[in-house]
Parts: structure tokens; C-alpha cells; sequence
């Protein structure tokens, strides 16, 4: 189940084993054992996944079936809003930063830090949204 849950957090974002365990500070083949199932992480390693993914840890064992369908749109969302970040990004002449034209690194660093961003304001904004205007949204 665990395996399953992380699979798919993984590739909704688009993100290799391999990235996936740079990014957490995991070996490629520890992410892959979690996926196959061979290995159960522990719960410091789970909340790190819960904290990285933005979901609960009920949801990565899962016990919470009913944000599945909220977290896809909301990746939906995300996606496009980054997607049209990035192509603002790479058809951007003359970027610069400090007077120096950015580097390939620097714009994916900044790409991935939009990411964030989307993803912190989406989590905030739904954590004060009025439960009566989050049932439409359903």
C-alpha cells in the first residue's frame, strides 16, 4: 500500500527514483524498495515523505482515501501554474541576475523554488479557507 501511495506521489510530480532520493537524502535503491514493498519506513522517514509530499502520513499508509481526489487536482493545479512559470522562464530573453545573464542551473533552481512556492501558498490558502467554501471546491 505504502509502496503504491509513494509511486504515485512520485510520478505525479515527475520525479525519478533517482531525484526523488537526492532530494530526501536516500540511496536510489531505498526509494525503490519502499515502491516494491521490500522495506517499510520507519516513522521519522515517513513524516520526512508526508512533509515532502504535503499529505498526512494517514494518507501515505493509506488510511485517508478521501484526499486522494483534492491532491490531484491540486497537483493539476500545480503542474499548470509551474508549466506556465517555466515557459515564461525559458522563452525570457536577457535574464539576469546582478547584471550577469542567469545560468541553465540558476533558472532550474528557480523553477524548482516557484514550485514551493505554489505549493505553500496552495497548502496555506486551503488552511484558511472556511470549511463551508471547501466542501464546493470537492
Amino acid at each position: 500500500m505504502f509502496g503504491d501511495i509513494l509511486a504515485k506521489l512520485r510520478k505525479d510530480r515527475k520525479l525519478s527514483q533517482y531525484d526523488l532520493a537526492e532530494r530526501m537524502g536516500f540511496s536510489r535503491g531505498q526509494i525503490s524498495n519502499y515502491e516494491q514493498g521490500t522495506r517499510q519506513p520507519d516513522f521519522e522517514t515517513l513524516q520526512k515523505f508526508a512533509d515532502f509530499f504535503e499529505v498526512s502520513t494517514d494518507y501515505l499508509l493509506g488510511r485517508n482515501k478521501t484526499s486522494e481526489l483534492v491532491q490531484s487536482k491540486e497537483e493539476r493545479d500545480i503542474a499548470k501554474r509551474l508549466e506556465a512559470f517555466k515557459q515564461e522562464i525559458e522563452n525570457s530573453d536577457g535574464l539576469a541576475f546582478n547584471g550577469e545573464p542567469i545560468s541553465d542551473e540558476a533558472k532550474e533552481s528557480l523553477i524548482e523554488s516557484m514550485e514551493h512556492i505554489f505549493r505553500q501558498t496552495q497548502r496555506i490558502n486551503k488552511k484558511y479557507t472556511p470549511k463551508k467554501y471547501r466542501d464546493e471546491e470537492k
